[in-house]
């Protein structure tokens, strides 16, 4: 029986590091793949860094910046494989998870999406490591529970019409896409290996995301109602253990020293802020 091919998708927009994210889907073990590069509108400069990058890539795609969404949907629209693997261009892969990932998702129907343990690293080196939780779609209701660069089905892509366009959920486009995969059944499965290698950079997409999380998890709800109507109790429970966090973090912070300190300091200016105000 021959193995089912992987389409490898490697998005791009101005970033010379993709020269180490196309060597490591070429280094996959896995035989069967076809490795697909779409450029988002990158400089010239990118672009004929890709471009020298041919041997090692099956299909360059060219097309104006729309962003990551609508850059891996036409990728894969494109692809010819089974499974897709996306993979961003400053982030790269240890060689046998294409490999490992194909036999978990030939092995078990109900997985869904094929992800792993992944080393964060940056210019200095090694940060830590990650365990994404997996699971069915509970563990994806209130964060997302795989990397974004995971393996999963191509017609299950095809099945919930791929990665959403128009909503403005910047880094959270894979949240949104692994709930539309799992919310009517399957599973996440976590390979408990580092097999992936994923690079902070100041300005990236999960810097700029960061304070903007009440935001996102907001559009997330209203792009998904059905689910959380159904797992209403869920989601106020949650709603709840977060105002309790930031009572408990605001009571932490009038209790602390620097806080009471400042707070003495303060008062004789707002005392004759007061006073001055009530003169006038």
């Amino acid at each position: 029986m021959k193995n089912p091919k992987v389409s490898i998708i490697i998005t791009c927009y101005n970033d010379p590091d993709i020269i180490k994210a196309v060597e490591s889907a070429a280094n996959q073990t896995y035989s069967s793949k076809e490795i697909i590069v779409i450029d988002d509108g990158s400089n010239d400069e990118i672009k004929d860094l890709i471009a020298n990058l041919k041997e090692n890539v099956d299909l360059i795609i060219t097309q104006e910046n729309k962003g990551q969404s609508k850059a891996r949907n036409n990728a894969i629209k494109s692809s010819s494989g089974e499974f897709i693997l996306n993979l961003d261009s400053d982030d790269y892969f240890e060689s046998s998870f294409a490999e490992k990932a194909v036999k978990k998702l030939i092995e078990n129907k109900d997985y869904k999406v094929i992800t792993c343990k992944a080393r964060r690293f940056d210019k200095n080196g090694t940060i830590d490591i990650f365990t994404p939780s997996g699971g069915r779609i509970d563990s994806f209701l209130f964060s997302n529970a795989a990397l974004g660069s995971s393996m999963f089905r191509k017609i299950d892509w095809e099945r919930v019409g791929g990665y959403e366009e128009e909503l403005p959920i910047l880094g959270f486009e894979d949240w949104d896409f692994y709930i539309k995969i799992l919310k009517e059944a399957g599973s996440a499965f976590v390979l408990n290996e580092v097999l992936f290698n994923y690079q902070v950079r100041p300005g990236n997409t999960t810097s700029r995301i960061r304070n903007q999380r009440v935001t996102k998890f907001k559009l997330i709800v209203k792009n998904h109602p059905e689910l959380y109507r159904e797992h209403h109790v869920a989601l106020v429970g949650h709603l709840f253990k977060r105002l309790k966090r930031a009572e408990e973090e605001k009571n932490r912070r009038e209790n602390s020293f620097d806080y009471q300190l400042g707070n003495k300091i303060l008062m004789p200016f707002r005392s004759l802020k007061r006073i001055l105000w009530n003169k006038k």
